[in-house]
């Protein structure tokens, strides 16, 4: 990861994984069922509470958490770009609609009307409205979490009341045709109402897989607040699930979350033993190749690339080839 980064330019600090069986019950949040989840969804959940707590303490206006499985296309700037193009175009007002009155390209932002509820307003990458420069990030003003690196997620659901239903829709030559895209979530939006190479922004529903998000020091704040003082009764990512959503017992407040569909990181595959991929779930056992999920031109698979200067890059998923 020090790697990839370094290939990248990118500065990363690394906070220690935590052995659930050191964290005693006195030091959890639980409920009246007073129920411990198993130790390894424990410390991961103690491990991201403590690199949002040092986000907190140290005052970060924004910062991005990565697991340390995470890897990413060597074009991660160019997508990042876009994706600050697709995050302000959502959130941040139209040109002269700021202040109390303010409007937003997506009418469901920051809340749905009744009477908007189903309403999609779907906006194209190269012909996005005007909206008023943010003050606070590139990507906007007005977002709590970015789910930048999950294993599944949905657009937003028709009857929910509290999630805005905008999307911003780009064709974007890094994401891999639908044959080689993977999800956990069933139905596969993406697959099932989008052409190849198509990168969907829009707002968090139904995540899964806590691989990379980016938090402002609101969020930061929020967070530490709805699932490191309250009932610690599920997975950190269902916690922050519930966290975008309003949802959960008890409820993790509503907040602005913000996503992609597939995901700018993946999970990247060593080469060896499947069971080396996570400490929580069960990956089965024998031999796998090295992989990064959605992923094209992998980092870690082109650090050598990379080191030498050189543009002859992996493929991992390359397009069919119409004969």
């Amino acid at each position: 990861m020090v790697l990839g980064a370094a290939l990248s330019n990118l500065e990363i600090e690394f906070i220690d994984g935590v052995d659930g069986k050191d964290v005693p019950d006195k030091a959890l949040p639980l409920g009246p069922e007073q129920k411990r989840l198993p130790d390894a969804v424990v410390g991961s959940w103690r491990a991201h509470m403590n690199a949002i707590q040092e986000i907190v303490s140290r005052n970060l206006t924004t910062a991005l958490v990565l697991e340390d499985d995470a890897d990413w296309d060597v074009r991660i700037r160019d997508q990042l770009r876009d994706f600050a193009l697709s995050s302000t175009a959502l959130t941040q007002p139209l040109v002269g609609a700021s202040g109390p009155g303010a409007k937003y390209a997506d009418p469901t932002f920051p809340r749905p009307l009744e009477d908007s509820l189903a309403t999609v307003q779907e906006l194209s990458l190269g012909k996005l409205p005007a909206t008023t420069a943010p003050k606070t990030s590139p990507y906007g003003d007005n977002w709590d979490v970015i789910w930048a690196g999950h294993c599944g997620m949905h657009f937003p659901f028709a009857h929910s009341e509290i999630i805005p239903k905008g999307r911003v829709v780009q064709t974007d030559q890094t994401v891999p045709q639908k044959q080689h895209l993977w999800t956990l979530s069933e139905p596969d939006d993406l697959k099932e109402q989008y052409p190849d190479h198509t990168r969907v922004v829009h707002h968090v529903q139904d995540g899964i897989c806590s691989l990379a998000y980016a938090v402002t020091q609101k969020g930061a704040r929020q967070l530490l607040y709805e699932l490191g003082l309250k009932d610690a009764n599920a997975a950190f990512d269902i916690q922050l699930r519930w966290f975008c959503e309003g949802a959960g017992r008890p409820t993790r407040g509503r907040h602005h979350c913000l996503t992609m569909q597939p995901p700018l990181f993946g999970i990247h595959l060593s080469a060896g033993v499947k069971s080396a991929n996570s400490d929580i779930s069960d990956h089965g056992e024998g031999y796998q190749e090295e992989a990064t999920k959605v992923v094209r031109w992998s980092v870690r698979m082109n650090a050598e690339a990379l080191m030498e200067g050189r543009t002859d890059f992996v493929e991992q998923w390359p397009d069919a080839v119409e004969e």
